[in-house]
């Protein structure tokens, strides 16, 4: 897979807010597990960002693997502050 046409991809996903038609899309381009990790992975990071949860326990709620809490935890350490405030922001907005 080529960078380009992931920013491709993303960048289609960006240009279009309707849910329905995006979730369209996604049913085109991803299998059922692999919507179902991705959906895995925002619980993950979302628990990550809230440090209420040791590793271990997101783990067990979630029922992955502490690698996979850990890549998840690593990715989120590269981010800016403006980053890691703008994801919380959308990912706790109501």
């Amino acid at each position: 897979m080529t960078d380009d046409n992931w920013l491709k991809f993303v960048s289609f996903c960006a240009k279009d807010a309707d849910v329905q038609r995006l979730t369209q899309f996604f049913d085109l381009f991803l299998t059922h597990e692999e919507r179902q990790s991705i959906a895995t992975r925002l619980c993950i990071v979302k628990a990550l960002l809230a440090e209420e949860l040791t590793q271990r326990d997101i783990a067990q709620e979630f029922n992955v693997s502490i690698a996979k809490i850990t890549r998840g935890s690593n990715e989120l350490k590269r981010l800016t502050t403006e980053q890691r405030q703008a994801l919380k922001k959308f990912l706790y907005a109501k």
